[in-house]
């Protein structure tokens, strides 16, 4: 089967770059991006590419390339679903925060809403494809729903997960490690679909980089991957408090680890935690699924990682007050960085908002700068909380546009984001223009200790 026409449902940090570089590597195929929000189909099709609302390294130049050529960005969901041979649903699958599973299931709501609006618009056959994060056997019940609310209409569906990193997720996507395929391996109709999705991605990636797989092999891959990174960073993080007891280095530790070849060097970067929208999710949704199959002691395992997480936040947070003479109140702290990592404007479970909040409790005034998050998303992550109102958070927060005004005629330094401007900042004009004595706390191994206690600074990083 031949694919001339692709719709992505979800115009969103993976949809959008993920449909970019598919237009941009195969310019005979028509492919739509359609979301509800306005506003975002909005910025998307904003002649300055500069403005569109996902910031990634190489993405606006994509979109630049492409747009109005093959790639197309609207609202008009029914229209890019009638015309699509294969439709794409890469919509959010947010921790569900009622009902059963609260806290921990993913919310299906919007993939169940995108399967009942595929199934009444598609008057022909459609190849379907999970781009979302989703449960194992999800494929299941949107079979389900297509095949009993449609109009006759057959449909195949594949699992499709992604395996982007924010910051470099054009580069992944460029360059995959592999491409990953779940199906119906056991009919020709399936077999057809899998073939016609792996054409789509051999235009640039080798064939042996693309696997395939039967669906819940693909769906719970995705969740594994993630449990794997994620139990990482968190093993890491453990060991950085007993390092910091002990007088080793996690560094160090980390360097003599990660060349053990059974290790390897990856994902063993000490820091305040991980964030963003895939691990503590997917994990949690891990955990769900565990216990759903009374394997308690498994979800105990993986719900431990998310647990060390989160005291790592708290500890390098309670740490700021406890050098701090145990009080931060009145205090100005400036907070370099709120996006969750380097190289892209997504704050999602960004150690950030966390330590912030922390520090607010404590009565600090704060105030922030990032390179990439807005002032509006700033205000909007830390009222999501709920632990103050938006004036009280407006009144204790300032958002400034450089780094050197955050840190003006402040008591402390907190490095929350690893942006490679701040290694490069001229730290003796900042600490000139602090107040005395000076605290710096690197949540990022980010910055040369040497250097900053050389320059007078009271100098505080993970794990050492």
């Amino acid at each position: 089967m031949k694919i001339k026409n692709i719709c992505c449902i979800g115009a969103g940090y993976v949809g959008g770059p993920t449909m970019a570089v598919i237009a941009q590597k195969c310019p005979k195929v028509n492919v739509t991006v359609v979301d509800i929000n306005e506003n975002r189909i909005a910025q998307w099709n904003d002649p300055d590419v500069e403005k569109i609302p996902i910031y990634e390294p190489g993405l606006s130049e994509i979109v630049k390339e492409a747009r109005g050529r093959n790639l197309f960005f609207s609202t008009d969901v029914e229209s890019a679903i009638d015309k699509a041979d294969m439709i794409f649903i890469s919509v959010n699958t947010p921790t569900k925060t009622y009902g059963i599973g609260k806290g921990m299931a993913a919310d299906l709501k919007w993939i169940e809403l995108c399967a009942r609006q595929i199934a009444s618009v598609a008057k022909n056959d459609k190849i379907v494809v999970e781009k979302s994060t989703l449960p194992v056997r999800t494929a299941a019940a949107l079979k389900d729903i297509l095949d009993n609310t449609g109009n006759g209409v057959r449909f195949q569906i594949l699992s499709n997960p992604e395996f982007l990193a924010e910051g470099t997720a054009v580069d992944d996507l460029k360059n995959p490690d592999r491409v990953l395929i779940g199906g119906d391996i056991d009919t020709t109709e399936g077999k057809e679909a899998m073939d016609a999705l792996v054409s789509i991605y051999a235009s640039w990636v080798p064939r042996e980089n693309i696997l395939t797989t039967n669906v819940w092999s693909s769906e719970l891959s995705k969740l594994t991957a993630n449990a794997f990174l994620a139990q990482r960073v968190s093993s890491i993080n453990a060991m950085s408090e007993l390092c910091e007891k002990t007088g080793a280095d996690v560094e160090e530790v980390a360097r003599a680890v990660g060349m053990d070849s059974r290790v390897g060097p990856k994902f063993l970067k000490a820091s305040v935690g991980f964030g963003g929208s895939c691990f503590q999710k997917d994990i949690l949704n891990l955990v769900y699924i565990a216990k759903s199959f009374g394997l308690e002691e498994v979800a105990d395992y993986w719900e431990q990682v998310i647990k060390m997480n989160n005291h790592q936040k708290r500890r390098f947070a309670a740490n700021m007050v406890r050098k701090m003479y145990n009080t931060v109140s009145g205090k100005k702290i400036a907070i370099l960085g709120w996006a969750f990592k380097k190289d892209t404007n997504d704050t999602r479970e960004s150690a950030a908002i966390y330590v912030t909040d922390y520090l607010l409790n404590e009565q600090a005034e704060v105030v922030v700068y990032d390179p990439k998050v807005t002032e509006e998303q700033i205000f909007s992550d830390l009222n999501y909380l709920g632990t103050r109102s938006d004036e009280e958070n407006r009144r204790m927060v300032t958002v400034v546009n450089s780094p050197m005004e955050a840190c003006q005629d402040s008591h402390a330094i907190a490095v929350l984001t690893e942006w490679d401007e701040f290694k490069e900042l001229d730290w003796k004009e900042i600490y000139k223009n602090m107040l005395k004595p000076a605290f710096l706390f690197d949540g990022r191994r980010l910055l040369d200790r040497k250097t900053k206690e050389e320059i007078g600074f009271e100098f505080y990083a993970i794990g050492n």
